[in-house]
């Protein structure tokens, strides 16, 4: 798998499980690549409407264009179901951060036609590949 390639061509990412605590990962990538990358970012948590002022939207399904990217940041038991919302909206490369990893929601992505990157924090691959 060519992770330059998918960054390079990825246009736009919904971050799934964005927090608006500073402290938590998620934050952080979204801060990160809302300052050092040229993506269009949207926000998906249920349980939050805005953060800092950007819409946070309550689904995959509630976006207003289809990512290019979905970006992880969900435990482990909702991979599935996050995968079939990516699926259903077409994006082409579900992204699993740091530490997660389900071979059996990979199988089923690639089956779906899409890219599955696992196990890797997308903030550091862009500022090591592309920043």
């Amino acid at each position: 798998m060519d992770i330059e390639r998918i960054l390079r061509e990825t246009k736009s990412v919904a971050i799934v499980g964005v927090s608006a605590d500073p402290m938590r990962p998620s934050h952080g990538v979204w801060q990160y690549l809302k300052s050092a990358s040229d993506y269009e970012l949207y926000l998906v948590n249920p349980t939050i409407s805005e953060i800092d002022g950007d819409t946070v939207y309550p689904s995959l399904a509630d976006l207003p264009v289809v990512p290019d990217m979905v970006d992880v940041f969900r435990r482990r038991e909702h991979l599935r179901s996050v995968l079939s919302e990516t699926i259903e909206i077409g994006a082409k490369t579900l992204w699993l951060q740091q530490g997660l990893t389900d071979d059996d929601v990979a199988r089923d992505g690639a089956a779906a036609g899409m890219q599955v990157v696992m196990d890797r924090c997308l903030k550091v691959d862009h500022a090591r590949l592309l920043g």
